[in-house]
């Protein structure tokens, strides 16, 4: 899969697809965005055709794509939202296409619940493009080699996954290590002894200073203050988990714990998530599919990357999650930022636990979030992930400013930016000095600076404001990330980790992401 977050859940919506529908005939295309039926979150839609050859059912062609926008109730589908339903339009396993003759009424449906429907249109007919492409390249390479000899080369290929995976399970000392992390928070706001006012989508705090162009370290803060506008974090290595001192001028309402023991036996690996905390109110909450694939990421990266990561590569892998928890969301839990947030946590979880069988291999904390932004006004949807540091390692220092983990997105070029919206980026720039101290530093973060030429509302969905990327062996913990809109006037309005907020033309929307952690001391 071209982003990990997709890798584990993509096979779950096949597989949901066909237990709701049944075989598809030729010419069904069948479409599904629900987080309950192997889905991430409601912006990412999967289309799965059926692949035909001599009039036999030959397998399947599937892909995935985020749509900028699918309703709910901020622009970019980008929400702090308590509900399922507050997200956007939740597409079951339905078919857009029985028998090659479109279904004008689920269309229509669509269209009529998204900000920018010509946009969404020309996206799912990309998508019906490339899953016609697939199919038919399928199909041809079935008539020429034959059903059997395909299946064969397919089954042979899992195979091959999966001895390597095996081998490198192996190779892990047996015995069960646990490690625990922290999200910020629950995906609510609520107002702090920090912040000023009653509105609970910006909290405009004292511990803020006006005239600057970047976020100050604020008076509130605890810890080392480094780098343009960064706080710096600690980290307990002798516990395996983040240290609690880390604070912003936005302190949790209440953190949300993710715990995982690994367990090793052989050549098999047992990953048991379901210790972590019981779903909550807000957006955080991460389905069971998401869970699996950083899970399977995580293993992943201890092969080679010539090794095809497929089904065969996790046949290995047990992923153990409780229902109604953190890592398992049930009905109608709220989910957007469980995809995007709650899965690089989860990435941390993981590796920090497997850092204490490999510690030669694993490295420090990376960014821990994907920074997702949206701002919207009339007809215009703008989403993007920005990136941020890498955690070092044993032997290398971390890279900055990219996306880490569970997304592998470019960064939004600033001419494409100014474009196509009504946005002038002012500042893009890596946040010096925000990685994490060690042998080998961690990877720096992002600052990036958004003017708005018209008037838009918007939303932040990250985390690491509060707790900070851990450094390992030694090494130190990274900056947290920091949020913020500059108005017009000069002053600073600080935002937590999870806000909405209105611009107004000449604010500009500031973020600084956070850094990696450090490996090794210095």
């Amino acid at each position: 899969a071209h982003i990990p977050v997709h890798l584990g859940s993509m096979p779950e919506s096949v597989m949901a697809v066909l237990k709701r529908l049944g075989k598809l005939d030729d010419g069904d295309v069948a479409i599904v965005n629900d987080p309950f039926a192997g889905g991430t979150h409601l912006p990412d839609i999967t289309l799965v055709t059926p692949v035909y050859c001599d009039g036999w059912l030959v397998g399947y062609a599937a892909n995935r794509a985020h749509h900028a926008d699918v309703g709910g109730i901020s622009p970019g589908s980008m929400t702090l939202s308590t509900h399922i339903d507050q997200e956007g339009i939740r597409i079951e396993p339905t078919l857009l296409y029985r028998r090659g003759q479109r279904n004008e009424e689920l269309i229509s449906r669509i269209l009529s619940a998204v900000r920018t429907p010509a946009e969404r249109l020309g996206d799912l007919e990309a998508q019906l493009a490339a899953n016609h492409v697939g199919a038919a390249a399928m199909a041809k390479m079935v008539a020429a080699h034959g059903a059997e000899k395909i299946r064969a080369y397919g089954q042979a290929l899992l195979d091959y996954s999966e001895s390597f995976m095996s081998r490198a399970i192996a190779a892990i000392p047996d015995g069960e290590y646990r490690f625990e992390d922290q999200m910020d928070d629950g995906g609510t706001v609520t107002p702090s002894p920090c912040t000023q006012g009653g509105d609970s989508r910006l909290f405009p705090s004292p511990c803020t200073q006006g005239g600057d162009s970047r976020l100050s370290p604020s008076p509130c803060t605890q810890g080392e203050g480094r780098g343009e506008g960064s706080v710096r974090g600690q980290t307990d290595q002798g516990t395996g988990q983040s240290a609690k001192g880390t604070s912003s001028a936005f302190p949790p309402a209440r953190s949300v714990p993710i715990r995982a023991v690994v367990r090793i036996i052989g050549d098999r690996a047992i990953v048991d998530l379901s210790d972590s905390a019981d779903q909550v109110a807000g957006c955080v909450n991460c389905p069971a599919a998401v869970t699996r694939s950083a899970v399977y990421y995580c293993f992943g990266c201890l092969l080679d990357e010539s090794i095809p990561l497929n089904g065969g590569a996790f046949r290995k892998i047990q992923v153990i999650t409780r229902p109604g928890s953190i890592a398992h969301a049930l009905y109608p839990a709220a989910v957007v930022a469980g995809n995007t947030e709650t899965s690089q946590r989860i990435v941390d979880v993981v590796l920090g636990a497997l850092a204490q069988a490999l510690p030669d291999k694993i490295p420090a904390a990376s960014c821990g979030t994907m920074s997702s932004v949206a701002l919207g006004g009339q007809g215009w949807t703008y989403y993007e992930t920005i990136g941020g540091g890498c955690g070092a390692g044993p032997g290398w220092h971390g890279a900055s400013a990219i996306q880490c983990h569970m997304t592998n997105t470019l960064n939004t070029p600033a001419e494409a930016i100014e474009m196509q919206y009504p946005l002038r980026v002012v500042r893009f720039e890596r946040a010096v000095n925000s990685g994490g101290h060690g042998r080998y530093r961690g990877g720096d973060g992002i600052v990036r600076q958004i003017e708005a030429l018209s008037a838009c509302q918007g939303t932040i969905l990250s985390d690491r404001r509060v707790f900070a990327p851990y450094g390992l062996n030694g090494g130190g913990a990274a900056a947290p990330g920091r949020n913020g809109i500059i108005r017009i006037d000069g002053s600073v309005v600080a935002l937590p980790g999870k806000a909405q907020f209105w611009l107004q033309a000449a604010d500009r929307l500031e973020i600084i992401t956070p850094g990696g952690g450090g490996w090794g001391g210095a």
